[in-house]
């Protein structure tokens, strides 16, 4: 409700409003029934596992409680975090609901659907041109850094003094890192990283705060940008699929609450479930950016991403990965100056996270400035070492070949994967002659890339691992290849530079069908998916082995309340309520505004949803609420000047989505703390309710698959008695010593 500015006194709406007039929000009946609930006292009035809950919300805006929030989270698998709420996925079929959907003609339905495709095409596209934007300014930063660098190595070879071309390329390098790490450091730490894991954990139905906003977004790029020029051993891929998700959620809702524009288009699609399906579409159309693949990226979306799935979405999703494709081909085609091109497949990558133990911003800089540095002198060293000279072959391109030390004609092998970009020393090893690379070379390249991709890892800049750990596996297959060529056996250093690219990623990831597609649509060359899949899911069932993914542990790590596909083997002896969340706080049907007002000023009682009692004589009739939606009610209650002749409708629910008004900006007087609010026509009528008896896995299956933020618990005569939220079914999960709990934190 931005677009109210008078505030009004409710006292004199009481006094002049005539009977009937105005909205049903608003009830001034004195004597209005109050429900039986347990008295409000403070921390003991709402508990979940064993402590009390608290709401970090992203629009927390109160000064005194930023000053309370710990700057750290306990990164610690065994913690889970209470700041983490859940999306809404799940549609409120309350009065304003129907009568919207009533009023709705067949052909508004229908243009609702074409909506929806052209959502999703525009996702595509402005995807496709982010991902051009990326690869085409990398290319030309580093084809410049690189032609420097090159110029005063072939000086001081003949000359003499080395050691100010590695100064050089190592204050390249880290100024360049130095930019990328300071932007994500002081600006939106959320774009550290690939992103994966938070889009991961937002279709799960987790609300990770500014993960899908627009300046996260332009972070996301900048740094990428900087980190992959800067020589880091990350990849530019996987931000692309967190990019893909921003746009998405920003194209769906036709507006950006960040520059505060609001087209006035697709306001239908301005809640929670609608949001998650075109955010699984603009993941999909990432990845398709990404690799050239839009099978793949369906295929990853379903994988890897999205919770909630069905036919439609998956033609939706699929329409947005080929356009995606289209575009990136298509620009890239007209920088290159060859339309032929748009057939040609991309390449691929994997992604990165936040740093995890070093937690002020002025040593998360320096630290990545360091490893920029520590990797232009590691590669320089070893190629300065490296005697391993080669001729290139008839149809081998070096892009930027360094002769050191070698005769005449020939380039230093090891330069060719160290004084490049990624995705280029990739495909050096992928399709180099054999014979391109001695065994030694490769053995050091590995051996050191691995430790520098492991520190980089952790490092607070924008950027991916995909192409870390495909360059990696690339290296140890084609030297598996080299030794079985040594032993007399025929091999292709390049075929198991391709397996042992699949190997590596698949063993960090836990990816099996889609990368495979992937990998295939990469290549374009079919007869490599049997292969592919047998050295995929040899790697998944090694390495599930030893430990979770790579994706699974970050969000493990984060403290995040991610619900997997199914509740733990042994749980089926706990019942709904040994896990649920009581005693619980409920409203009336028309309650007091003081009332309202003082639950929600309280921490520990913000559990974010409210049965609404009606009946307290025999069987309790209950409706729900959630927190956002009574506070934007609070906020109307006070600021309701434009709303005196009309009833509420959703679409002033969709103005204020996502953002709803935090408790701390509501201030009402004396008088208006009297007056009641009827909630009946907002209220969602038919709630999901379970007995108290009903089974742990029973809960969570009907919690996880219906998308559900709460989960009411009833007694023996439908009595409300308790609530299951996310945490509760979060904190069991099976361990070494079988069923654990986990200990919530509230950070």
């Amino acid at each position: 409700m931005a677009n109210i500015t008078k505030r009004v006194s409710w006292s004199s709406l009481c006094e002049d409003r005539a009977p009937g007039e105005g909205t049903a929000l608003l009830d001034d009946t004195p004597g209005a029934r109050r429900c039986r609930r347990q008295e409000f006292s403070g921390g003991s009035l709402f508990r979940i596992g064993r402590l009390s809950t608290i709401d970090l919300d992203e629009e927390v805006t109160s000064k005194e409680e930023t000053l309370k929030q710990p700057n750290e989270i306990p990164h610690n698998e065994k913690l889970l975090s209470l700041k983490y709420e859940s999306l809404d996925y799940d549609n409120i079929e309350n009065q304003l609901f129907l009568e919207e959907e009533g009023q709705m003609s067949p052909m508004g339905f229908k243009c609702v659907e074409i909506s929806r495709w052209v959502i999703c095409g525009l996702i595509g596209f402005l995807t496709g041109l982010i991902a051009c934007f990326i690869d085409i300014v990398v290319e030309i930063v580093a084809a410049y850094k690189y032609k420097i660098v090159k110029r005063y190595i072939d000086q001081f070879v003949v000359e003499g003094g080395l050691c100010a071309s590695v100064i050089l390329w190592a204050i390249l390098n880290s100024a360049f890192v130095m930019a990328g790490s300071l932007v994500v450091a002081i600006f939106e730490p959320i774009a550290a990283g690939s992103g994966i894991p938070q889009i991961k954990c937002y279709l799960n139905g987790v609300k990770i705060p500014r993960v899908v906003r627009l300046k996260t977004l332009v972070v996301k790029v900048f740094g990428v940008i900087c980190s992959v020029v800067g020589g880091l051993a990350v990849g530019k891929e996987g931000p692309m699929i967190h990019s893909g998700a921003v746009v998405a959620a920003g194209v769906s809702q036709g507006r950006s609450t960040s520059l505060k524009k609001d087209l006035k288009i697709f306001e239908y699609f301005r809640r929670d479930t609608e949001k998650r399906d075109f955010v699984s579409a603009g993941a999909a159309a990432g990845v398709s950016a990404a690799f050239g693949a839009p099978v793949g990226g369906v295929l990853f979306s379903l994988e890897e991403g999205a919770s909630f799935w069905n036919q439609m979405l998956t033609w939706r999703i699929f329409f947005a990965s080929m356009i995606s494709t289209f575009t990136l081909n298509f620009f890239r085609s007209i920088y290159n100056g060859n339309p032929g091109e748009l057939a040609n497949p991309g390449l691929i990558n994997f992604g990165q996270t936040e740093t995890l133990y070093i937690h002020r911003s002025y040593l998360q800089v320096i630290e990545a400035i360091l490893a920029a540095a520590a990797t232009a002198t590691v590669s320089y060293i070893l190629m300065y070492c490296s005697d391993d000279c080669q001729t290139p072959g008839e149809h081998q391109a070096v892009e930027y070949p360094l002769q050191l030390f070698c005769p005449d004609g020939q380039h230093n092998s090891i330069a060719t994967v160290f004084f490049n970009t990624p995705e280029r020393s990739v495909r050096n090893l992928f399709h180099n002659f054999p014979g391109s690379y001695n065994s030694l070379t490769l053995f050091l390249f590995t051996f050191t890339y691995f430790f520098l991709a492991c520190w980089t890892y952790g490092l607070t800049v924008s950027a991916g691992v995909f192409i870390p750990s495909l360059l990696l596996g690339a290296a140890w297959g084609r030297l598996i290849g080299n030794l079985l060529t040594n032993s007399g056996i025929f091999a292709d250093p390049g075929k198991y530079a391709l397996m042992g690219a699949a190997a590596q990623l698949g063993g960090i990831v836990r990816m099996t069908l889609s990368l495979t597609v992937i990998m295939v649509e990469a290549t374009g060359n079919v007869t490599y998916g049997l292969p592919i899949m047998l050295v995929l899911m040899t790697s998944k069932i090694v390495g599930d082995y030893f430990a979770e993914g790579l994706y699974d542990i970050h969000i493990k790590l984060q403290s995040v309340p991610f619900l997997g596909w199914e509740a733990p083997a042994t749980s089926h002896s706990f019942t709904a309520r040994e896990v649920m969340s009581s005693p619980v706080m409920c409203f009336n049907r028309t309650e007091k505004v003081g009332t309202i007002v003082d639950v929600l000023s309280n921490t520990s009682a913000k559990h974010n949803g409210f049965p609404i009692v009606s009946d307290f004589t025999t069987n309790e009739v209950y409706l729900f609420y959630s927190t956002q939606v009574i506070k934007f009610f609070l906020h109307v209650f006070v600021e309701r000047a434009q709303l005196k002749q009309r009833k509420l409708l959703l679409k002033d629910f969709r103005d204020a989505y996502p953002r709803f008004p935090p408790i701390q900006s509501i201030h009402v007087s004396q008088d208006e703390r009297e007056c009641t609010m009827d909630l009946t026509e907002f209220m969602n009528p038919t709630p999901y309710t379970v007995p108290q008896e009903t089974s742990l896995p029973r809960v969570f299956k009907l919690f996880r698959a219906l998308g559900l933020r709460h989960l009411v618990v009833v007694d023996n005569e439908n009595r409300v008695v308790g609530l299951v939220t996310r945490k509760d079914l979060a904190r069991y999960h099976l361990g070494k010593h079988g069923l654990e709990e986990l200990q919530l934190a509230q950070t």
